[in-house]
């Protein structure tokens, strides 16, 4: 009977060690998954931004305006006019945003979506003509994984497909829930960046005002 006990227990340790092994083997594919695919959407975002730059059209006077004068561009005449955008590969983009803080240059599609955040940051809501732009982003360390990191007075530069750029400085930092829809669109803010946090349950929260 001692011998039975023995082998029992014996068995049940293999049964254990086998299962911390296939734990820590999971857990290894899946940091090594999550590794490749930030580094996949950085290439992507970076091969994008490059693409959008080159679209960009050259600063230029209009032939309309009398020498000293400077042309008024169209979002100022009429703030609530939809945002231009350009297509990318069956994909719709709004522009280009900057952090210089974080070393990023993303591109911005303009509609939101689940599929789309593996690609790009997207327009979660808002505009930068009319104000209230919200721009969502993966955690990836390529897109907005590093948001947290930005601090007061840091500068933001979002441009849109027309060439029109905007400038913004980080005003507040906050964490809000996920669930928290009113909060993330409240407080009148020009320009509202966020991120998942790591376990999913928050959304890191950067806001900014424009500052030209």
């Amino acid at each position: 009977m001692e011998r039975d006990k023995a082998k029992r227990k014996r068995k049940k340790g293999s049964t254990l060690i086998l299962t911390g092994l296939l734990l820590m083997a999971a857990a290894l594919v899946l940091t090594g998954y999550n590794v490749w695919d930030g580094l996949r959407a950085g290439q992507a975002a970076g091969e994008t931004a490059a693409q959008l730059e080159e679209l960009l059209p050259e600063p230029a006077r209009s032939e309309a305006a009398l020498p000293g004068e400077t042309e008024i561009p169209d979002y100022q005449l009429n703030p609530k006019m939809e945002m231009p955008a350009v297509t990318v590969d069956g994909e719709d983009y709004i522009g280009l945003l900057s952090i210089p803080a974080l070393e990023l240059e993303l591109p911005v599609l303009g509609e939101w979506s689940y599929d789309g955040l593996k690609t790009a940051p997207c327009r979660y809501a808002g505009s930068a003509y009319s104000g209230g732009l919200i721009i969502a982003g993966h955690n990836y360390a390529a897109h907005f994984g590093a948001l947290s990191q930005l601090r007061e007075g840091d500068v933001i530069r979002f441009t849109d497909m027309d060439g029109n750029a905007f400038a913004y400085e980080t005003a507040a930092l906050e964490v809000l829930s996920g669930s928290d829809v009113d909060g993330m669109e409240s407080g009148g803010w020009d320009l509202t960046l966020f991120t998942c946090t790591a376990d999913g349950r928050n959304r890191v929260t950067v806001r900014a005002v424009r500052s030209e």
